[in-house]
């Protein structure tokens, strides 16, 4: 088979795309008809193959149920796959955190686990992050689509640009308090298995362990606190970068978005993910800190945590750390979820937002 017809071929469902007929982007269909590409790849004995279905022609839907479906996927594998490959400076920084009098630095901390538990123990609770980061990611960039469609939607267009950042800020919200609902009890058994050695090897015996210790109410223990770091961070995360992104496209790129290559696109979906991932460490970095404590010490409470660390260890005990890994995580996030939706057909999220056309901006003016 030509490498033309297999940059045709698609592992992907066929749930994921709108029925109908084949819709074009800007006068070009997505995939060029050939009789090669109509044809199934034949497999042995003239069967088809079984490994591999044709991508449909049609694109998904903007705001269809098939694109709220590619952005759950989407933010399922931005999420937990990112927050998994960093579960060694999530265990440092955790530790920092709870024992400040024994892991004083990074690079002391690293020291003292390679010392104490070996390589291994450097993705000590990587099924609990991975799980749960899976589920918060699902939620969290499913539902940001959807909320802020619902709120542009409440607003009208002309409220919708005049206030998207307001618009931005409320979608995230609204949808990281659904995210952490999910994540929480995956949090709660990572961190216990991550700062107390010998509490258990992972989540298969840790999450009974847990629930025999605290209850299963005890999982949300912690619902609150992780609240107060996720809803200001996902705030922080979606309404920044989508104005950097925003402002990149409309000053530093001297073509519309629309005439820019995929990959450069999605390098700048990095850029802008890395940056904002930079200030959403700063904002959120106390309450990760009460996550951490409340979850590692049975019966603690957020007093105990300002009476051990301070309220200047609160805000920058293991602060530059966060921010390389929360960082880096972020563009990554960026980057897959883009790729991703590039992927299924669907556009890379920001831009410069088209002005309204004059026919529309009349009509406005008309009914106002």
């Amino acid at each position: 088979m030509a490498l033309s017809d297999r940059s045709r071929e698609s592992l992907l469902p066929s749930f994921l795309y709108s029925p109908g007929v084949a819709r074009s982007f800007a006068g070009v269909s997505r995939f060029p008809a050939s009789p090669a590409a109509a044809a199934p790849a034949p497999g042995v004995g003239g069967t088809p193959a079984p490994f591999t279905i044709q991508a449909p022609k049609e694109k998904i839907e903007m705001y269809s149920p098939a694109f709220y479906a590619a952005c759950t996927a989407g933010g399922i594998a931005s999420c937990g796959l990112t927050h998994m490959t960093v579960t060694p400076l999530d265990l440092v920084k955790c530790n920092m955190q709870i024992d400040p009098a024994k892991y004083k630095s990074i690079t002391s901390g690293f020291g003292i686990l390679a010392k104490e538990q070996g390589v291994r123990g450097f993705f000590r609770g990587w099924v609990p992050t991975l799980l749960g980061y899976s589920a918060q990611g699902a939620c969290k960039f499913g539902f940001y689509e959807f909320f802020k469609k619902y709120y542009s939607d409440i607003a009208g267009p002309e409220y919708a640009q005049k206030y998207k950042t307001l618009i931005y800020l409320a979608g995230s919200a609204s949808a990281e308090v659904i995210a952490d609902v999910a994540l929480c009890p995956f949090e709660a058994v990572k961190v216990r298995v991550q700062t107390q050695p010998g509490f258990a090897r992972g989540l298969s015996d840790g999450l009974p362990k847990f629930i025999k210790s605290e209850g299963a109410l005890g999982l949300y223990k912690g619902i609150v606190p992780l609240w107060g770091r996720q809803i200001p961070y996902t705030m922080m995360k979606f309404a920044s970068f989508e104005t950097i992104v925003e402002l990149i496209y409309k000053h530093a790129v001297p073509v519309p978005k629309s005439e820019c290559s995929k990959p450069f696109q999605l390098g700048i979906s990095f850029a802008g993910g890395y940056v904002a991932g930079v200030f959403c460490a700063i904002v959120s970095h106390p309450a990760d800190n009460l996550v951490s404590f409340l979850n590692n010490a049975k019966g603690a409470t957020v007093g105990d945590a300002v009476k051990k660390l301070g309220l200047w260890g609160l805000f920058t005990r293991g602060l530059p750390l966060r921010i390389v890994m929360i960082g880096t995580l972020t563009g990554a996030q960026w980057g897959i979820y883009d790729a991703f939706k590039v992927m299924v057909g669907l556009p890379t999220t920001g831009g410069v937002t088209p002005a309204p056309a004059p026919a529309a901006e009349d009509a406005l003016k008309a009914s106002a």
